[in-house]
């Protein structure tokens, strides 16, 4: 079993959500969090402190944190708004640069589902701002009705990562699907909607499902980690990523890209 591992950027600052919910909604989780014990004052004060800077993104943290740990990890930037993905292509354009030259992979957070017009304009949008020709997908919310995984094929993405079951990836036409796996929230917090387990119970979780995931035969495990959770005002979830992957490496899994495993699963095809 290889591990492919993928951060959706839902924010890059605080100001871009003046016009929704976003900000209200943070807070009241955060004031839950802190009452229930869940999290620390100094938590607390750091999540204010970034609040203040206007800081939602840890995009460079999570680059410099991979690299050193050779994690080939692929970034996916939001082309459209809605849901609490409020930024525009353009402010994401110079952090796509950014994570293209730091050796990463960029691929495209979706929020159109259904019109497969929309799908196209937010494939076209990123293919104009990336300078890339192919490249992959996740929806936002992990969105998806019975017709658009074969309407993101035909709009031209190479792979996707939104459908969450315990499968191997599969073609459909051009396009492979890599089932999800494992996602920070669903891990952190369950059915609620903030934390409110202990960090050894989550990690007996994580570990749990991952010896599942093995036995189960899966080849590719993907998991998701939002890059606005590695921060120390969210030191749980950044705590829960740092062991995962130290966890999964004194295992002996080795770490591929959406793209490495398309080419290993390509020629093993072939032959």
């Amino acid at each position: 079993m290889k591990i492919i591992i993928s951060h959706d950027v839902d924010h890059l600052t605080v100001w871009e959500h003046k016009g929704d919910l976003i900000i209200p909604k943070f807070w009241v989780r955060s004031l839950i969090e802190v009452g229930l014990g869940a999290i620390s004052l100094r938590e607390f004060l750091l999540r204010f402190k970034d609040f203040i800077f206007n800081k939602w993104n840890n995009i460079e943290e999570l680059l410099e944190f991979n690299k050193a740990n050779n994690i080939p990890a692929t970034f996916f930037f939001g082309m459209n708004q809605s849901l609490g993905l409020s930024y525009y292509p353009e402010s994401a354009q110079e952090y796509i640069k950014l994570v293209l030259s730091k050796g990463f992979d960029v691929g495209v957070h979706g929020i159109e589902h259904k019109d497969f017009e929309g799908i196209k304009k937010e494939f076209d949008t990123f293919k104009e701002i990336s300078k890339l020709n192919k490249f992959g997908i996740r929806m936002h919310y992990l969105r998806m009705d019975s017709e658009t995984l074969e309407k993101l094929e035909r709009a031209g993405y190479i792979f996707d990562s939104t459908l969450y079951e315990e499968k191997n990836p599969f073609k459909i036409n051009n396009m492979w699907e890599f089932p999800l796996h494992m996602m920070d929230g669903y891990i952190l917090q369950g059915k609620k909607r903030w934390q409110s387990l202990k960090f050894q119970e989550i990690m007996d979780l994580t570990k749990k499902r991952i010896e599942a995931l093995f036995n189960k035969g899966i080849r590719y495990l993907t998991i998701l980690f939002h890059d606005r959770y590695f921060s120390e005002g969210f030191r749980t979830w950044k705590e829960w990523y740092i062991h995962t992957v130290n966890f999964l490496k004194s295992n002996g899994f080795t770490f591929v890209s959406y793209r490495e495993a398309i080419d290993e699963l390509e020629n093993t095809k072939l032959r």
